[in-house]
């Protein structure tokens, strides 16, 4: 089932319920620059086995309103807030991937983990993406800046560049392509605004606040979130599990998707 569900007044989230008589709610939240197609990878199996998968298009991208406005983490979480409270969602599993993982732990933080009982963060940009004065991990911020200008000077080509740093695993032209599709659905503004969230916004203190069950995975191979974030959300998040993947970059999900599907559906249980 589709969903428009409104945030605030003119702006509506797109939401595909693709399971929704099936029963351990998973909230699957895309990073940058995507939209929910992201995990088709994981909905063909999960749906075979009972799982409900909710994929929801962040504000700005996939099929979602396009405002010019409210590409910072607090109104990312408060979308998903809007989204959980109108679906009625209960002992839901979280599930952020890279910048959308940073938003969920925001959420969790900023929202009390409201319908949340469990999170999965994948390669996610926290507790932050770029390289700060106490934290010595993460991109430069030179790059990220590189990254702004070149989708306001020729966004096909820097989505192109940033798929060719995506996965690990060799991918076949035509999922090139396709995966290039999912951004350029995406609007040029939402884009930029928040690759320009990447340099201000941190995640330290928001780690401390989650209280339930969450898996940790990341990619050794990962060139956007580099592992160490991924060692330090393990750190900073009291009694979360980690798991390491030997052979995946950003992309875990398809890098190493049976691996990944497995973790996930142990975890959610």
């Amino acid at each position: 089932m589709e969903y428009y569900i409104t945030v605030e007044p003119g702006v509506r989230i797109y939401v595909n319920d693709i399971n929704p008589q099936g029963d351990k709610p998973i909230l699957f939240m895309h990073g940058w620059p995507a939209n929910h197609h992201l995990f088709e990878y994981q909905y063909n199996e999960l749906i075979q086995k009972g799982y409900r998968c909710i994929g929801m298009d962040v504000r700005g991208f996939g099929k979602s309103d396009k405002p010019v406005y409210g590409y910072d983490y607090d109104s990312s979480a408060d979308d998903i807030r809007c989204v959980i409270e109108t679906l009625k969602l209960k002992d839901l599993t979280l599930l952020g991937h890279s910048t959308a993982g940073a938003v969920a732990i925001r959420y969790m933080a900023r929202h009390n983990g409201y319908g949340v009982s469990k999170l999965v963060l994948c390669a996610a940009a926290a507790p932050s993406l770029i390289q700060r004065p106490n934290f010595p991990y993460g991109l430069k911020e030179e790059d990220v800046i590189e990254i702004i200008q070149n989708t306001y000077k020729d966004r096909p080509q820097m989505l192109d560049d940033f798929g060719k740093m995506f996965f690990y695993q060799p991918v076949t032209e035509a999922f090139s392509l396709w995966f290039g599709s999912l951004g350029a659905v995406a609007a040029s503004w939402a884009t930029a605004y928040v690759a320009c969230a990447w340099l201000y916004e941190t995640l330290f203190d928001d780690m401390k606040c989650i209280n339930v069950p969450t898996l940790i995975m990341h990619g050794i191979h990962d060139q956007v979130c580099k592992y160490p974030l991924g060692v330090a959300q393990h750190k900073g998040i009291k009694g979360s599990k980690f798991v390491t993947f030997e052979e995946s970059g950003h992309g875990l999900f398809y890098d190493e998707k049976d691996k990944f599907n497995c973790e996930l559906m142990n975890f959610v249980g």
